[in-house]
């Protein structure tokens, strides 16, 4: 029977604080020569923490209910050392901590650290996060789902059954089988990257899985964007009276067209976002909810019709609200009442400005950059792809620059 020092060690893990700023707790056992750590999977804040006593300070509800925890678990930590104690074998602290917990790594499984990961999300839902985000974390989960039990016959798996292929598979899964495109399938192999994070953070893992797997992004297609044809199509359009609402989808479709402003900034304009320049010239100044970028678009004379149009006292919007869903449905009725071949999405209009109203006309790539509220150039560059009229506009400018160019040998 082995007779060396054993010693259990709580202590804060804080290089690992969540957004909450509480620290993860974590365990040290150290038997012999052998060391063994493990998660509690608790937390707390840093400044309760009392490290000689290894508990929390103070009789607050949260202090009084960890310091139970880490009690109960201690005493499951020295029982784990007596029942090896009576086997009369040799062993490590690994041996300890594993006859814990049945080993951390096929304890916490990888959905349920998924689930608890979406969980956290949820109470971020209009704050740090929109809905749809958490909708897509709930869709990948599905999928992840269905592949592991087809790869490893079982509901879940745990985190030492994840092997280095793994994203591999599951990217021969989702494109191959499913059909998915490759950005799809990188959505799901962050998901799975974000897990192993997190699970490496608390503890759960020894290393953290695919830390060094890089996931390709895929073709980017080209944003598509009305030519000047199209564009007249859907301003000749007439409505019958109690066509109001397709009406007024063109007319906000139209306004993004000659505005660049996204759906959801351009629904969330008010009169606080128009000012007046020294010469006259009617601004919209904002910024841009995805990337608050601050944005600065001077008024074309026909996004200054659709505000007087539409503009209200009852409201202190300048158009009324629409949802999104409606939008894009009276865009696809737009779209084949005026016999456009591109479909007609949110975007289509802010690719429009980026391209027909403002690149093909001169705009330095600079200056529509800072209109659309990019945070960097290569975004814009993307709108920048040569079109037929770009192409023979800077071909006649070539021509009438080497007019008077002599050639002298």
């Amino acid at each position: 029977m082995q007779t060396d020092k054993f010693k259990v060690l709580l202590y804060l893990k804080k290089s690992g604080l969540d957004k909450s700023g509480h620290a993860p707790i974590m365990g040290r056992i150290t038997y012999g020569r052998t060391i063994a750590q493990f998660s509690c999977k608790l937390s707390c804040d840093p400044k309760l923490w009392n490290a000689r006593e290894s508990r929390l300070n103070g009789k607050s509800s949260e202090a009084v209910t960890t310091n139970g925890k880490l009690e109960r678990l201690l005493l499951s930590v020295q029982s784990a050392y007596r029942v090896l104690c009576e086997r009369g074998i040799v062993f490590t602290a690994t041996d300890i901590k594993e006859q814990l917990q049945g080993s951390m790594q096929t304890q916490i499984t990888f959905l349920e650290r998924y689930d608890r990961m979406v969980k956290e999300m949820e109470q971020k839902v209009g704050i740090e996060i929109k809905a749809t985000t958490l909708n897509n974390y709930y869709t990948t989960r599905k999928h992840l789902q269905a592949f592991i039990c087809e790869k490893y016959h079982t509901a879940d798996i745990s985190f030492g059954q994840m092997e280095e292929d793994l994203l591999e598979c599951l990217q021969h899964y989702s494109v191959g089988k499913l059909g998915h495109s490759q950005a799809y399938y990188r959505k799901m192999a962050l998901a799975v990257k974000k897990v192993c994070r997190l699970a490496h953070r608390e503890g759960l893992t020894e290393r953290q899985l695919f830390a060094h797997v890089q996931i390709e992004r895929g073709e980017n297609k080209q944003p598509r964007a009305l030519d000047r044809a199209s564009l007249d199509k859907l301003q000749a359009l007439t409505f019958e009276p109690y066509e109001v609402e397709l009406a007024t989808v063109r007319n906000l479709f139209l306004f993004s067209c000659y505005t660049g402003v996204a759906y959801c900034d351009m629904v969330a304009l008010n009169r606080e976002h128009l000012f007046t320049d020294d010469e006259g010239a009617l601004w919209l100044k904002f910024r841009r909810q995805k990337t608050d970028m601050l944005c600065r678009v001077k008024l074309l004379s026909e996004a200054v019709r659709m505000i007087e149009r539409y503009q209200s006292e009852e409201r202190n919007t300048l158009f009324a609200p629409i949802t999104y869903s409606a939008y894009l449905v009276q865009l696809k009725a737009l779209q084949l009442r005026a016999g456009i071949s591109i479909p007609l999405s949110a975007h289509v209009g802010r690719h429009t400005f980026a391209t027909l109203i403002t690149l093909e006309r001169g705009v330095p790539i600079e200056t529509v950059s800072r209109m659309l509220g990019h945070s960097s150039i290569q975004t814009t560059e993307r709108y920048a792809h040569v079109t037929p009229k770009k192409l023979f506009d800077e071909f006649e400018r070539f021509l009438s620059f080497t007019e008077d160019l002599q050639l002298s040998l």
